[in-house]
């Protein structure tokens, strides 16, 4: 007995995939031939352009179209061949140049080609400052800068070993150069403070979040960037035995930051604390090489000035012990000297050679 099988109509999973289908080819088709639509609230969507078969318009809109469709081969193909032309016949200030260079970018940014494609939008940026393709090309570099500063490298000898993050730099610097008081310059700016910060280069994180909050007062980052600030100059103070102005500037920025968000102040005042604990023993490495050298009246005014400005330091009590050894403290009754009692010409007692 011949046995058939049951008939099943498409179900509505079927007929979505068709009709995504039939959406996607007649996308791409539309895309080809750069049509363009308009959607009218009484007419639905209109035809509002297409552009001649054989323009430079339709050149470049297939490429858009062969990138929409991802064929970068194709895009690349088209856009090499059509600048090319253009080259040749001197015809560099073509009004679809910009945007030409830019979809070659574009193309070799897909195709992994991407320090290739810095050369296309650097042409863009040099050349058509005026053009709209000029923000675009911006983007591009800002994306290739932060995978850059992220660890890709760039090719060299087909591999990818060469590291990249000078590029990376470089193109976050001129972004802020040629797009002051934008957003993507000052989301270049705080990418580059960042990657200071992240790779320890502390001197240049501090300045970097500087200059941002000097750009940018209001901007959405602001917070962020004046708590990196104030731990990268934190994080170059390397001792008492060293010059302690990186220290005195994040105390300062850490008064600066309590004043402008009060909520912050409980969790800097540990970070006040050792600020203090650190300026009181650069001042008692002072008073012990002044000591050493036998200026007594030097090492003793030091020392009353750890008790006067950090009494609640490990040096505080420390200098307390030193004094009461040397028979430095007087009684209460006893007449203190005072700094003003000191020559006028005399150099500070802290300062050592």
């Amino acid at each position: 007995m011949r046995r058939f099988g049951t008939r099943r109509c498409a179900g509505p999973a079927t007929a979505l995939m068709f009709a995504a289908a039939a959406l996607a080819v007649a996308s791409g088709a539309c895309l080809a031939q750069g049509v363009e639509y308009t959607l009218e609230p009484e007419n639905g969507w209109q035809r509002t352009h297409t552009p001649e078969p054989g323009s430079d318009e339709a050149v470049l809109a297939e490429a858009r179209a062969a990138l929409a469709q991802d064929r970068p081969g194709r895009a690349l193909a088209i856009l090499n061949r059509w600048i090319g032309a253009r080259e040749a016949e001197g015809m560099a200030d073509n009004p679809w140049m910009p945007e030409a260079l830019t979809l070659r970018g574009d193309a070799l940014l897909a195709l992994g080609r991407e320090y290739s494609a810095l050369f296309d939008y650097e042409r863009v940026a040099k050349q058509y400052p005026a053009s709209d393709a000029f923000i675009t090309a911006a983007q591009r570099e800002y994306e290739i800068a932060s995978r850059y500063l992220n660890g890709l490298k760039r090719r060299f000898l087909g591999l990818r070993i060469a590291d990249a993050t000078d590029i990376g730099e470089e193109l976050l610097i001129r972004i802020q150069e040629r797009l002051p008081g934008s957003q993507l310059a000052e989301q270049a700016a705080i990418t580059l403070a960042d990657y200071y910060y992240r790779v320890a280069k502390m001197d240049l994180a501090a300045t970097a979040y500087d200059l941002y909050l000097k750009n940018y007062p209001r901007g959405e980052h602001r917070l962020h960037a004046m708590r990196r600030r104030i731990f990268a100059n934190l994080a170059q103070f390397k001792g008492p035995a060293y010059d302690t102005t990186s220290l005195l500037d994040a105390r300062e920025q850490i008064l600066q930051l309590a004043s402008v968000y009060p909520q912050e102040a409980g969790d800097i005042a540990p970070v006040v604390a050792r600020i203090d604990d650190s300026l009181a023993a650069r001042r008692l490495d002072a008073a012990l090489w002044r000591l050493k050298r036998g200026d007594g009246p030097g090492a003793r005014l030091i020392l009353r000035r750890i008790l006067r400005d950090h009494p609640r330091s490990a040096a505080a009590a420390e200098a307390l012990a030193i004094m009461a050894r040397k028979g430095w403290i007087e009684s209460p009754s006893a007449p203190q000297p005072s700094e003003e009692q000191q020559p006028s010409g005399a150099a500070d007692p802290e300062r050592s050679p």
